[in-house]
């Protein structure tokens, strides 16, 4: 009864709760370094990166959170490393074999996936809004309609979409996010989480080889993409209240004779408030667990059965963790 009653209360509290969150921490705030909890965090997903990158592109800001954060180079993804399957894994906290989404390509009659994602956990932790900005119509599969949640899409099939297009969206969103008056019906206020997805790495590789000009042009302009997203936090007085996460849906590939083998070993970083600095991550880590890590990043636990496992040992500090209770619980 007690916990229903927590439910109820949360749900007509939710706007204030999530409204005051945007707004800057006092500078005397009491929380310490050790113990801090973001405003806000950024997951970057990219695709066709592995450490050779950082020098191939070069690619100077994911460096940068590298030294800066916590790194493994060896996290794994969906086997084969499809986007579609990769980035449900990442959603969902499930492998491939529970969320059931093994097709590559937006398919209208298969509707969106029924095991819950990581935005509807934000949504039952008091209304934590999310925006997201995706590169590809194929994750038009992944796009259902959430209270606190507001997507934007990009692709192929728009010739003029690029990363510096993506860029100019999400500029644009938070100009308006920031205005005072919300943006569109979802989002009234700057969101806790922005995922970025930048694909052109993978796309260049797969389409002009892993060692041509074309793929170390495509990862620069992805890490140019990376520092101008950083670059608007910084402007918005919000990036030393963030923390950012990366990761790739897939490898870099490797040539195999006639055919092109992409690795299913990918990057897992985290960087900014709350994480440790120049740190070597020793546990296992699939991006399956990218989601109960940036619920863990703030502070929130969930008590429901999925696969994702916080990568705790990336953390400084061990701070408790507020319950928030989820539906049915």
């Amino acid at each position: 009864m007690k916990i229903v009653l927590f439910v109820i209360a949360l749900l007509l509290t939710g706007a204030s709760v999530w409204e005051a969150m945007a707004q800057p921490v006092p500078a005397t705030s009491s929380t310490s370094s050790e113990q801090a909890v973001p405003d806000h965090v950024i997951l970057f997903v990219l695709e066709g990166v592995d450490r050779p990158a950082l020098t191939a592109g070069p690619m100077p800001v994911l460096r940068r959170l590298v030294l800066d954060g916590a790194v493994t180079w060896s996290a794994a993804t969906s086997t084969p490393p499809l986007r579609l399957p990769a980035m449900a894994s990442l959603l969902t906290g499930l492998p491939v074999e529970k969320h059931g989404i093994t097709w590559n390509t937006f398919e209208f009659s298969r509707g969106y996936p029924r095991p819950p994602t990581l935005f509807d956990y934000l949504d039952l932790s008091g209304g934590r809004d999310s925006a997201i900005f995706l590169m590809d119509e194929s994750l038009y599969q992944l796009a259902k309609p959430e209270p606190y949640t507001d997507y934007q899409m990009c692709g192929p099939l728009k010739p003029e979409c690029s990363p510096e297009r993506l860029v100019s969206y999400i500029r644009q969103y938070f100009r308006k996010a920031s205005s005072g008056h919300g943006y569109g019906h979802a989002i009234l206020a700057l969101p806790h989480l922005l995922v970025v997805h930048l694909p052109d790495g993978g796309r260049a590789g797969a389409a002009q080889g892993w060692t041509s000009k074309d793929y170390r042009t495509a990862l620069q302009s992805v890490d140019r993409a990376m520092g101008s997203v950083l670059e608007i936090f910084k402007e918005h007085g919000l990036l030393t209240r963030t923390t950012v996460f990366v990761t790739s849906l897939s490898g870099a590939g490797e040539a195999q004779g006639r055919s092109t083998t992409v690795s299913s070993l990918v990057p897992w970083i985290a960087s900014g408030v709350g994480i440790k600095a120049g740190h070597a991550i020793r546990q296992p880590v699939s991006i399956v667990d990218t989601g109960a890590t940036v619920l863990r990043a703030f502070r929130v636990e969930t008590h429901t059965e999925w696969d994702s496992r916080a990568v705790e040992e990336v953390f400084r500090g061990a701070g408790a963790i507020s319950a928030i209770p989820t539906k049915g619980r």
